[in-house]
């Protein structure tokens, strides 16, 4: 996760969305003071005070990020979508597939990068001309 975030330098806010929460400690730590951090517990992050979802607005855009697990994300992606929109979120982030996703839907960006395991991850640039979601992987992998 650290690296990662050292190939963004330019990168505001950091997402995690769960799995690993010890990764994600470590890169706060590393990283205090000069990035924003939001994360999401997921189905093994036993024993940490994450939420299970984080609905938030940056840059005038409303964003819904979860891991997945409570939306059954492995049966399809149709709930996790419902609950977003009931939100009336623009942007939905999710994991726990651990298969990279960057679509647009009705209004709606839905975006999983993938996972840290294999070294992908994902950028999102909100600017006035829209959103752009990049799946993006580690030169090391």
């Amino acid at each position: 996760m650290v690296e990662a975030i050292d190939n963004e330098p330019s990168a505001e806010v950091v997402y995690f969305l769960g799995d690993g929460v010890r990764d994600y400690e470590d890169a706060q730590s590393i990283h205090a003071g000069s990035k924003a951090f939001i994360g999401v517990r997921g189905n093994c992050d036993m024993y940490c005070d994450l939420p299970f979802k984080d609905i938030r607005t940056l840059e005038n855009k409303k964003i819904y990020a979860t891991h997945g697990h409570c939306e059954h994300v492995k049966y399809g992606i149709e709930e996790l979508k419902h609950l977003a929109r009931k939100e009336g979120c623009d942007i939905v982030l999710y994991g726990h597939t651990h298969e990279a996703l960057s679509t647009y839907e009705d209004g709606l960006y839905i975006f999983n990068p993938g996972t840290m395991k294999y070294g992908q991850y994902g950028v999102i640039d909100i600017t006035p001309n829209g959103i752009i979601c990049f799946n993006k992987y580690l030169s090391s992998y």
